[in-house]
């Protein structure tokens, strides 16, 4: 592929609701790296290929800022990123704050936060339990649990959930105005610093506890840290289960292979996270001129590295669009790779290794209550999923 091609435009329709556009693939074979047109027209590069993925992932001559960034997709326009928000910086700055976070999502955390979560699932089961089906499942259990567990992680009183997870959801609506995502960011931050100066006062075993603790940070660096920790480990992990949910129904053999397993999990849900891959691509932008295989990438130049392409790749995976429990997909880039890799990974590990198992031994005969087809996909976004999945029992 060389930059006299012939641009291609992005695609993300998907005809089927668990694997990358048909477009994507078919752009695997030429080659890994494709120039490409942007939304706004600008042009830039489209990496669909595994190595090459990672190459770029890993490569420090490649920013997050998003400064001259150009989108493969029509987006809203983005709300203004509070102070101690490290996603958009590259290191140094990046480094500084992921370091104080560093403990936060360790394996060891999530196995104590373990309980907990068995708890909040067993709740919301028990809720839908008595509601009787048909029920959405996204609003009865994919999308509380995750806001639930991180309320329980960053330490919000149990009084404050509700309001805390109202504006979450504000700030998370791209279908809202900015100005009103951007009041919801507002309120979070005030209502977290007011939570921060009690957790310096009467500090407790929880992550807003911690961050009281950092002197070297200001007020709003610690709030804005925060509302990292909620992103992070709330949208794409509520995502990530209806999908599941969703690929398990839709597939009765592989269902019931999960819903009988006594080991073996955690194997599943890192096929799951690698087959469905939630987040469909990620954006660099050029520091300098980078040649990567025989394309000359130019300083300020976008690329965008599809993640869902990269792991059906089948010169790193063997037989990739199969969905197959059993096996192990380590090295999948669901949550991306490099120094930017997701900070949640552990966290939406555990959520989906506990509520997936639960849901399907709960509801022995839980199946959709529509036909597949049916059901509302998130196509249309870079975090994919679905909008509503009514099953019953």
């Amino acid at each position: 592929m060389d930059s006299a091609s012939p641009a291609v435009v992005m695609p993300t329709a998907r005809q089927h609701p668990f694997d990358p556009p048909e477009e994507l693939r078919s752009l695997q074979a030429p080659g890994p790296i494709h120039r490409m047109t942007y939304a706004d027209g600008g042009q830039g590069w489209l990496v669909t290929g595994y190595a090459t993925a990672q190459a770029i992932l890993e490569d420090p001559r490649f920013s997050v800022h998003p400064d001259h960034m150009h989108s493969p997709i029509a987006q809203p326009t983005a709300v203004s990123a509070p102070p101690g928000f490290f996603l958009p910086m590259d290191p140094p700055e990046h480094d500084r704050y992921r370091r104080l976070l560093t403990g936060v999502f360790t394996v060891r955390r999530m196995k104590l936060l373990e309980t907990e979560i068995e708890a909040i699932v067993a709740d919301h089961l028990d809720e839908m339990e008595l509601a009787e089906g048909p029920t959405d499942l996204v609003q009865a259990f994919t999308l509380p649990v995750p806001s639930q567990v991180i309320g329980e992680l960053l330490g919000v009183p149990y009084s404050d959930r509700e309001r805390f997870k109202r504006n979450a959801a504000t700030l998370l609506d791209v279908a809202l105005t900015p100005e009103q995502r951007q009041a919801a960011v507002g309120e979070l931050m005030t209502y977290l610093r007011a939570l921060l100066r009690y957790k310096r006062s009467w500090p407790e075993e929880d992550v807003l506890s911690g961050l009281a603790e950092h002197e070297e940070l200001t007020a709003d660096e610690q709030a804005g840290l925060a509302i990292l920790l909620l992103i992070a480990g709330h949208e794409t992990t509520a995502n990530m289960l209806a999908l599941g949910a969703f690929a398990l129904l839709a597939n009765p053999p592989r269902l019931a292979e999960l819903r009988d397993k006594e080991e073996g999990a955690a194997a599943a849900v890192d096929e799951l996270l690698g087959h469905l891959t939630t987040v469909q691509h990620v954006i660099r932008v050029a520091l300098e001129d980078v040649e990567r295989n025989g394309c000359l990438i130019r300083a300020g130049e976008s690329v965008t590295v599809a993640l869902s392409a990269a792991n059906r790749d089948a010169s790193h995976f063997v037989g990739p669009d199969e969905l197959d429990l059993t096996r192990s997909t380590a090295g999948h880039l669901a949550f991306g790779y490099g120094v930017h890799r997701c900070l949640g990974q552990q966290l939406a590990r555990a959520e989906m290794r506990i509520a997936l198992p639960a849901l399907l031994r709960r509801f022995p005969s839980l199946r959709l209550a529509v036909a597949p087809k049916d059901v509302p996909l998130r196509s249309d976004m870079t975090i994919s999923g679905v909008h509503k999945l009514l099953v019953t029992w």
